[in-house]
């Protein structure tokens, strides 16, 4: 059996972590929960479920929304909506074309703000990425949940992990992969203004989508891994 290592990293904030094989590199992909005001929960970019990681989440409080946040971390979304059939399903308008298979109750990069989400969760579109990425903002912790926009994967051992990670600029570095930048952002300039929005926020820490959240200077780690991006 799968089992749990979820986490607090703040109030309100909890991580979890599965391993995923992303171009033959054995590395994690990461699962946040957020605390909303009425004690809900919001869970950002699910990860395989099993009966242990079902429990430790339930025990937190009632899941109220599953949240996908870009066109590449919903693969476990379908596993989490049938064990929690009642939350809301939040996800990029494009992933209605890519899962036809998946409820998708709302559109986080254009419908209506999410009520619940006011006061405690702001949403942050990236602007001119192709994954169609939305950033979460968790007020109370002052903490950012991002899935691809930057990665955080440290130095892994594995042989092809440290040649292609160190050949796309992120092996020991808080940064976004050298061919996720060539081949995802058609509009530089309007990812640089969403960047800046997301520098403006006072942040004490960064959970990623893959690898670990990044506590030591959030703000200037952001700043450096997107110094690639044009000046606004």
């Amino acid at each position: 059996m799968t089992p749990s290592t979820l986490t607090a990293i703040a109030d309100g904030v909890f991580v979890d972590h599965a391993p995923v094989s992303i171009l033959g590199m054995p590395l994690t992909s990461t699962m946040t929960a957020l605390r909303l005001a009425d004690g809900g929960l919001v869970i950002h970019s699910p990860i395989v479920m099993s009966e242990a990681r079902r429990a430790a989440i339930a025990a937190l409080g009632p899941v109220r929304h599953l949240y996908a946040p870009n066109l590449y971390h919903h693969l476990r979304l379908g596993e989490w909506l049938a064990a929690f059939p009642g939350a809301k399903v939040h996800a990029p308008a494009g992933l209605r074309r890519k899962r036809p298979d998946l409820r998708i109750d709302r559109a986080h990069d254009g419908d209506d703000p999410e009520p619940d989400f006011a006061g405690v969760v702001d949403e942050l579109h990236v602007d001119g990425f192709r994954l169609e990425e939305t950033a979460l903002y968790h007020r109370p912790s002052r903490t950012l949940v991002v899935a691809d926009l930057i990665h955080n994967i440290g130095r892994p051992p594995h042989l092809w992990t440290r040649i292609y990670s160190g050949l796309m600029g992120f092996y020991g570095e808080v940064a976004i992969s050298r061919m996720i930048r060539w081949a995802a952002f058609p509009d530089r300039g309007a990812a640089r203004r969403s960047v800046d929005q997301a520098l403006a926020l006072p942040l004490d820490r960064i959970v990623v989508g893959h690898g670990a959240p990044v506590i030591d200077r959030p703000r200037e780690a952001l700043a450096a891994a997107c110094a690639w991006l044009p000046p606004a």
